[in-house]
Protein backbone atom coordinates (compact mmCIF):
# COMPACT_ATOMS: atom_id res chain seq x y z
CA UNK A 1 0.00 0.00 0.00
CA UNK A 2 1.29 3.12 -1.12
CA UNK A 3 1.75 6.44 1.16
CA UNK A 4 -0.18 8.99 1.14
CA UNK A 5 1.24 12.09 -1.42
CA UNK A 6 0.70 15.27 0.36
CA UNK A 7 2.65 18.32 0.27
CA UNK A 8 2.75 19.29 4.05
CA UNK A 9 1.66 22.75 5.45
CA UNK A 10 0.01 23.85 2.13
CA UNK A 11 -3.69 23.67 1.95
CA UNK A 12 -4.24 24.20 -1.59
CA UNK A 13 -1.59 21.48 -2.80
CA UNK A 14 -3.13 18.59 -4.65
CA UNK A 15 -4.09 15.57 -2.25
CA UNK A 16 -3.66 12.73 -3.83
CA UNK A 17 -5.46 9.55 -3.14
CA UNK A 18 -3.73 6.98 -0.83
CA UNK A 19 -4.45 3.27 -2.55
CA UNK A 20 -7.62 2.56 -0.22
CA UNK A 21 -9.08 5.84 -2.43
CA UNK A 22 -8.66 7.97 0.55
CA UNK A 23 -7.59 12.03 1.32
CA UNK A 24 -7.35 13.61 4.51
CA UNK A 25 -9.41 15.97 5.18
CA UNK A 26 -8.84 18.88 8.08
CA UNK A 27 -11.86 20.22 9.15
CA UNK A 28 -12.63 21.63 12.67
CA UNK A 29 -16.35 19.87 13.67
CA UNK A 30 -18.48 21.31 16.38
CA UNK A 31 -14.68 23.81 17.93
CA UNK A 32 -12.84 20.30 17.61
CA UNK A 33 -9.87 20.15 14.85
CA UNK A 34 -10.41 16.70 13.56
CA UNK A 35 -8.15 15.48 11.06
CA UNK A 36 -10.01 12.52 8.87
CA UNK A 37 -9.17 9.90 5.87
CA UNK A 38 -12.14 10.42 3.31
CA UNK A 39 -13.16 8.81 0.46
CA UNK A 40 -13.06 11.14 -2.87
CA UNK A 41 -16.41 10.47 -3.49
CA UNK A 42 -18.17 10.44 -0.15
CA UNK A 43 -20.65 13.31 1.38
CA UNK A 44 -19.53 15.23 4.30
CA UNK A 45 -23.23 13.72 5.76
CA UNK A 46 -21.50 10.45 5.82
CA UNK A 47 -18.45 11.57 6.93
CA UNK A 48 -19.88 12.81 10.31
CA UNK A 49 -22.34 9.47 10.52
CA UNK A 50 -19.54 7.29 9.97
CA UNK A 51 -16.60 8.70 11.12
CA UNK A 52 -17.24 10.89 14.27
CA UNK A 53 -20.79 9.30 14.96
CA UNK A 54 -22.67 12.54 14.78
CA UNK A 55 -26.46 11.47 14.25
CA UNK A 56 -28.10 14.75 14.33
CA UNK A 57 -27.52 15.55 10.60
CA UNK A 58 -29.71 12.83 9.01
CA UNK A 59 -30.38 11.63 5.25
CA UNK A 60 -34.11 12.26 4.44
CA UNK A 61 -34.19 12.70 0.48
CA UNK A 62 -30.52 12.08 -0.44
CA UNK A 63 -30.99 15.42 -3.28
CA UNK A 64 -31.20 18.59 -1.00
CA UNK A 65 -34.37 19.44 -1.05
CA UNK A 66 -35.81 18.01 2.58
CA UNK A 67 -33.37 20.33 4.71
CA UNK A 68 -32.42 16.96 7.07
CA UNK A 69 -28.51 16.77 6.22
CA UNK A 70 -28.61 20.44 7.03
CA UNK A 71 -25.10 21.48 9.06
CA UNK A 72 -23.12 25.10 9.24
CA UNK A 73 -20.06 24.79 6.99
CA UNK A 74 -18.59 28.58 7.78
CA UNK A 75 -21.87 29.70 9.45
CA UNK A 76 -23.83 28.79 6.74
CA UNK A 77 -26.84 26.56 6.27
CA UNK A 78 -25.50 24.07 3.67
CA UNK A 79 -26.68 20.08 2.65
CA UNK A 80 -24.54 17.46 4.11
CA UNK A 81 -25.83 15.24 1.52
CA UNK A 82 -24.39 17.05 -1.09
CA UNK A 83 -21.49 18.65 0.20
CA UNK A 84 -18.11 16.38 -0.64
CA UNK A 85 -16.36 15.80 2.51
CA UNK A 86 -13.24 15.76 0.54
CA UNK A 87 -13.71 19.65 -0.25
CA UNK A 88 -14.26 20.97 2.84
CA UNK A 89 -10.62 20.73 4.40
CA UNK A 90 -9.42 23.97 5.96
CA UNK A 91 -13.61 24.39 7.22
CA UNK A 92 -15.65 25.14 9.86
CA UNK A 93 -18.23 22.69 10.42
CA UNK A 94 -21.12 22.58 12.73
CA UNK A 95 -23.54 20.31 13.46
CA UNK A 96 -26.68 20.05 16.00
CA UNK A 97 -24.58 18.45 18.42
CA UNK A 98 -22.18 21.76 19.07
CA UNK A 99 -24.99 23.94 19.55
CA UNK A 100 -24.51 23.59 23.30
CA UNK A 101 -22.54 25.59 25.09
CA UNK A 102 -19.43 24.08 27.31
CA UNK A 103 -21.84 23.66 30.13
CA UNK A 104 -24.16 22.32 27.97
CA UNK A 105 -26.50 24.89 27.99
CA UNK A 106 -28.73 24.69 24.77
CA UNK A 107 -28.79 27.71 22.18
CA UNK A 108 -31.61 30.13 22.46
CA UNK A 109 -33.14 28.26 19.37
CA UNK A 110 -33.16 24.73 20.93
CA UNK A 111 -34.74 26.70 23.68
CA UNK A 112 -37.53 28.30 21.85
CA UNK A 113 -38.14 25.09 19.60
CA UNK A 114 -38.63 22.99 23.19
CA UNK A 115 -41.22 25.84 24.64
CA UNK A 116 -43.26 25.83 21.65
CA UNK A 117 -42.86 21.92 20.88
CA UNK A 118 -41.89 22.74 17.56
CA UNK A 119 -41.18 19.12 16.84
CA UNK A 120 -42.85 15.99 16.82
CA UNK A 121 -40.94 12.65 15.38
CA UNK A 122 -37.77 15.25 15.94
CA UNK A 123 -36.32 14.16 12.63
CA UNK A 124 -36.62 17.38 10.60
CA UNK A 125 -35.48 19.43 13.79
CA UNK A 126 -32.08 19.80 13.67
CA UNK A 127 -32.00 21.25 10.24
CA UNK A 128 -34.79 23.45 10.95
CA UNK A 129 -32.66 24.99 14.09
CA UNK A 130 -29.70 24.99 12.32
CA UNK A 131 -31.22 27.26 9.37
CA UNK A 132 -32.28 29.58 11.96
CA UNK A 133 -29.27 29.46 13.52
CA UNK A 134 -27.42 30.59 10.24
CA UNK A 135 -30.28 33.42 9.35
CA UNK A 136 -29.60 34.61 12.84
CA UNK A 137 -25.64 34.82 12.60
CA UNK A 138 -26.43 37.06 9.45
CA UNK A 139 -29.86 38.95 10.29
CA UNK A 140 -30.28 39.18 14.11
CA UNK A 141 -33.74 40.45 13.71
CA UNK A 142 -35.31 39.09 10.58
CA UNK A 143 -39.03 38.94 9.77
CA UNK A 144 -41.34 36.33 9.18
CA UNK A 145 -40.68 36.28 5.01
CA UNK A 146 -36.68 35.93 6.06
CA UNK A 147 -37.74 33.27 8.16
CA UNK A 148 -39.62 31.42 5.81
CA UNK A 149 -36.94 32.11 3.37
CA UNK A 150 -34.36 30.10 5.53
CA UNK A 151 -36.87 27.40 5.76
CA UNK A 152 -37.73 27.00 2.32
CA UNK A 153 -35.72 24.21 1.77
CA UNK A 154 -36.89 22.16 4.71
CA UNK A 155 -39.64 19.75 5.27
CA UNK A 156 -41.66 18.96 7.89
CA UNK A 157 -43.10 15.38 7.37
CA UNK A 158 -45.01 15.82 10.80
CA UNK A 159 -46.58 18.85 9.72
CA UNK A 160 -44.97 20.75 12.74
CA UNK A 161 -44.86 24.29 10.09
CA UNK A 162 -47.25 26.09 12.95
CA UNK A 163 -44.66 25.63 16.12
CA UNK A 164 -41.90 25.93 14.04
CA UNK A 165 -42.76 29.28 13.04
CA UNK A 166 -43.57 30.23 16.44
CA UNK A 167 -40.67 29.12 18.32
CA UNK A 168 -38.22 31.26 14.93
CA UNK A 169 -40.17 34.49 15.73
CA UNK A 170 -39.90 34.28 19.57
CA UNK A 171 -36.12 34.01 18.90
CA UNK A 172 -36.14 36.80 16.03
CA UNK A 173 -38.06 38.78 18.02
CA UNK A 174 -40.43 39.34 15.13
CA UNK A 175 -43.64 37.80 17.27
CA UNK A 176 -44.44 41.85 18.49
CA UNK A 177 -43.72 42.92 14.61
CA UNK A 178 -46.04 39.93 13.41
CA UNK A 179 -49.30 41.03 16.16
CA UNK A 180 -48.78 44.61 15.17
CA UNK A 181 -49.33 44.20 11.63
Amino acid sequence: MSELQELPDDPGAVKLPDADGRVPVRIDVNGRARTLRVRTTQTLLDALREQLRLQGARSGCGVGMCGACTVLLDGRAASGCLTLAAVCDGTDVRTVEGLEDPSGELSRVQEAFLRHRAFQCSYCTPGFVLALEALLAVDPSPDEAAIREAFSGHICRCGSYSRIMAAALEVAGATDRREQA
